[in-house]
């Protein structure tokens, strides 16, 4: 009999952690791989918002913090709402947690009983069928692939929805796609969740300021459905300030008291620092997004006209975050002398000892047959990286 509780038997390993690991543990050793598995922008954090962290050091800001976060923060937090969004929110509708990852958890939690449904478009980030998992919920994927930009239909979202439907989880720009939902696509899935009350919708927006279009629209926008949307962000991707950990959630007022609730129990109010550093973030000078804005999207473009060099792969033009999404299943039977590609698993593992790059197999996001890249990278490591994958692919035969 184990020892470790069936909640945490039953999770998956992040794939993507597993793999970035399994780089590190390489280069530790010697090997020159390059990590196209990690989704971290390789920018600093802008000094603007390190003088703020500093300067909250030298006053003393080394206290337990309130559990939803400073209220200084939820403002600037609720002031980027309505400048940005055009959403109006007060700080008692927003909770600060250690990342987007946290919140979105928490809120997880604090809506889904045992055996409530919680709809889930596919390709989806590898943590949100495990973190429904944890609440005992019953994920409910919905499948869109390569030939539908990877964004489901009204008709699917309605064709998932049963009785026991709590929860769906949207997430626009897409990890791991980079798939954006246009306006009306938005509105046609929230035309369908008008009609069904009970449904709270969990808008994942973390890569928001991470797009190639003229604007990004968030499914919080309309007005029938507003009052059941929960929107989740951050800092991380945005100002660069992954290891900063600061994240939040904007929500009914209901839903935001539960979670603060949940949180001062678990791990209480984050740290103080980094909620200096974040409240600079948000009421600071804004160019430095559309600085690491403007690179991802000369990265983009770099990584899409390579990808389509590379014989049997299927590649489309992701429209935000950092990642590259491309089908690769050809290759699975293949074999490079007595190697053999059984699954796209194998060829991703094939491309990390072979070429020495690390991706991520398709599967870890519901999507078996795809695998996914991240171009968070400089120009020459994407360049090398695509050289490096193109000559072990054609080796396959």
């Amino acid at each position: 009999m184990s020892i470790i509780s069936n909640r945490v038997e039953s999770l998956a390993a992040s794939a993507t952690l597993a793999m970035s690991q399994k780089s590190a543990e390489l280069k530790a050793a010697g090997v020159d791989v390059i990590n196209m598995s990690v989704g971290e922008p390789d920018f600093d954090t802008p000094e603007h918002i390190k003088e703020a962290a500093k300067r909250a050091i030298d006053e003393n800001y080394s206290r337990y913090t309130p559990v939803p976060g400073y209220m200084s923060l939820r403002k600037a937090v609720c002031e980027k709402l309505r400048r940005e969004n055009g959403i109006e929110f007060a700080p008692e509708q927003v909770v600060v947690g250690n990342g987007a990852k946290h919140e979105l958890c928490n809120a997880v939690m604090a809506l889904v009983n045992p055996g409530d449904e919680v709809i889930i478009p596919v390709p989806a980030w590898v943590s949100y069928v495990e973190m429904v998992k944890l609440a005992e919920g019953v994920p409910v994927t919905v499948s869109a692939g390569i030939d539908s930009d990877f964004k489901i239909t009204a008709a699917q979202l309605e064709a998932a929805i049963t009785e026991r439907s709590k929860v769906l989880m949207l997430n626009s720009p897409s990890n791991p796609t980079g798939s954006i939902y246009t306006y009306d696509e938005l509105k046609a899935l929230a035309d369908v969740l008008a009609r069904h009350p009970q449904i709270i919708i969990l808008a994942d927006e973390i890569y928001e300021h991470i797009n190639f279009v003229e604007h990004v629209h968030s499914i919080s926008e309309f007005e029938a459905i507003r009052d059941r949307v929960v929107i989740i962000n951050g800092v991380s991707k945005a100002y660069a300030m992954t290891g900063w950990r600061i994240g939040y959630m904007a929500g009914p007022t209901a839903i935001a008291k539960a979670v603060t609730k949940l949180q001062g129990q678990y791990t209480s109010g984050v740290s103080s620092i980094a909620q200096k550093a974040a409240e600079a973030a948000y009421n600071g000078p804004q160019e430095c997004i559309e600085e690491m804005r403007a690179a991802f999207h000369r990265r983009r473009d770099i990584i899409v006209e390579l990808a389509r060099e590379i014989p049997g792969w299927r590649v489309n033009c992701p429209q935000g975050a950092f990642y590259l999404f491309p089908e690769v299943s050809s290759y699975v039977g293949k074999r490079n002398g007595d190697r053999v590609i059984e699954s796209v698993n194998d060829y991703v593992m094939y491309l990390l000892e072979e070429a020495h790059v690390a991706c991520v197999d398709g599967a870890a996001f519901c999507a078996p047959g795809y695998m996914r890249l991240s171009y968070a990278t400089s120009d020459d490591n994407i360049r090398e990286a695509m050289r490096r994958i193109r000559e072990a692919s054609v080796k396959l035969v």
